[in-house]
């Protein structure tokens, strides 16, 4: 069946140059974007519950952008004043390049990880005298408790945002061809809304392996997988599959 009709489970992209547009116009598709899950600030009455006390901290670990902003709204809820001398990990340039919205960069000791959180390891290990906070979700990796466990720093995890689910009821009567996941969460979010959701002719893009084993676990059908060798992006999972099923069209 051909596609005309794409469901992407995220917000908007905000670039102007982004390639879902690109493949829109190419593909002459229409793609629509909607969040499946969405973050919400803890309070820092909740934070408090969790005995969480800034000032006993003199590293954050930042894994993401949502911790450096709810990070810095707690303690602006707080009225926490972060002192100069924190230090800052973060797991990628772009988590740092995104802390200078909150502070003045060259001012800050601000250490830098390369992609993963493994990467960052070394950088924690190299500074295990400080106490460590890793202000995060409700869902985290496994990987990140045990790798900081691994190292035997001292660390203290607190959830500051949760991830939750969207409401969706509005998109009952509408049907896509393609509807396209990057995440477990996403999947959840899908029957939750829909408890009765049948696959039929609806193909299924994935992004990750955790992904496409959410939706086997639910009895559907991964009809596009990202990222392999060949298809490095959703983007480009989407161009080949489009490509091959559009012809003639």
């Amino acid at each position: 069946m051909k596609v005309k009709t794409i469901l992407v489970s995220q917000p908007e992209p905000k670039i102007e140059n982004s390639p879902y547009f690109d493949l829109e116009e190419k593909q002459k598709v229409k793609i629509d974007f909607r969040p499946f899950i969405h973050v919400e600030g803890v309070s820092a009455k909740e934070i408090r519950h969790q005995k969480i006390d800034l000032g006993q901290y003199t590293a954050i670990i930042l894994t993401s952008r949502n911790a450096v902003d709810h990070f810095f709204r707690v303690a602006d809820e707080m009225r926490f004043k972060v002192p100069d001398s924190l230090k800052y990990f973060c797991q990628s340039e772009a988590v740092a390049y995104y802390l200078q919205k909150y502070v003045v960069y060259r001012k800050r000791k601000i250490y830098v990880g390369k992609r993963t959180f493994a990467e960052l390891s070394p950088l924690i290990k190299k500074y295990k005298d400080e106490k460590f906070l890793l202000p995060t979700t409700d869902k985290v990796k496994p990987e990140v408790p045990d790798t900081l466990d691994a190292l035997g720093v001292q660390w203290k995890q607190a959830t500051f945002y949760k991830t939750v689910v969207s409401d969706l009821t509005d998109l009952a009567d509408v049907l896509y061809d393609i509807l396209v996941f990057f995440s477990p969460s996403g999947i959840e979010s899908l029957f939750q809304n829909f408890p009765d959701f049948k696959q039929n002719d609806t193909r299924i893009a994935v992004f990750g392996n955790t992904t496409i084993k959410a939706v086997e676990e639910k009895g559907l059908r991964v009809d596009i997988a990202a990222p392999t060798p060949e298809t490095p992006s959703m983007t480009m999972a989407l161009q080949k599959y489009i490509d091959k099923v559009n012809k003639g069209k």
